[in-house]
């Protein structure tokens, strides 16, 4: 298969944006679609250019079946994003995605020598601390209950069974992947900058999420936002701006006036 059919499997570009824009590459949570970013890509176009990462077993990639590897997801995208032409991008993610996103950094900087120009990683414990808190969803009454307990599900989706069984068979096969990742494949120390973004009210051991300053050479910070585990959803403005200031710093563009502060 060609990279550019590669590239439009995996990857969801919302807004035009100039060819100068600064690229910004997002990881999905557990359960969720590239289309979750959307609405961050509308906020920060044309300025940044978003792109989200679909991964198999959802959306318009439902007929594949969902990874159960974090490494692996890591493996592909950081082998096509290694090919894209342009500078090299900031990455997001949440939760899962932050995960991935780490992983894919390391590829991209010790396999690929594309460093990336920075990290942002959301919700979730440093690599080395991360598995000990993903519950295991032994079948799908677990699983709807671990999404309501979080908070990021409507509950009426849930309703309605035939949605209800993809959308919890994806969740499950996500929480695999997590609770069977093990950093260490690729060297985890990256050199460009890392921040760390939290919910205050999230259930994360505060430690583990400061543990990301761990894995960077260069500058780390945090920042906490109001809210629990999925703080960011809608992208309020406080998380919009702070993901903006974050990629312009990242980037060598001077923050925005009137950028969101954070906590940390």
């Amino acid at each position: 298969m060609t990279d550019s059919r590669e590239h439009a499997r995996w990857f969801r570009v919302f807004h035009p944006s100039p060819d100068h824009a600064r690229p910004l590459v997002c990881f999905p949570h557990a359960g969720g679609a590239a289309g979750y970013y959307h609405r961050l890509s509308a906020a920060l176009a044309p300025a940044v250019r978003v792109t989200g990462v679909q991964y198999p077993g959802r959306q318009d990639r439902l007929g594949e079946p969902a990874a159960t590897d974090v490494t692996a997801l890591a493996d592909t995208v950081a082998a096509l994003l290694a090919r894209r032409p342009g500078p090299p991008p900031v990455l997001f993610g949440h939760s899962m995605g932050a995960l991935i996103a780490f992983e894919v950094a390391a590829r991209l900087e010790h396999r690929h020598g594309r460093t990336p120009a920075g990290l942002v990683v959301s919700g979730m414990s440093a690599p080395h601390r991360c598995a000990a808190g993903v519950r295991e969803l032994a079948d799908d009454t677990a699983a709807a209950e671990e999404l309501l307990r979080l908070g990021g599900t409507d509950p009426e989706i849930l309703a309605d069974a035939e949605v209800r069984a993809l959308v919890l068979s994806v969740l499950r096969s996500d929480y695999r992947a997590v609770r069977g990742y093990r950093p260490g494949s690729v060297p985890a120390r990256l050199s460009c900058p890392l921040a760390a973004f939290t919910g205050l009210d999230d259930e994360l051991d505060a430690d583990a999420v400061r543990a990301w300053s761990g894995h960077t050479t260069a500058s780390f910070s945090l920042r906490g936002f109001p809210g629990g585990h999925f703080y960011l959803d809608g992208f309020p403005p406080a998380v919009t701006g702070a993901v903006r200031e974050a990629v312009l710093g990242m980037t060598g563009a001077a923050p925005a006036a009137g950028s969101a502060a954070g906590r940390g």
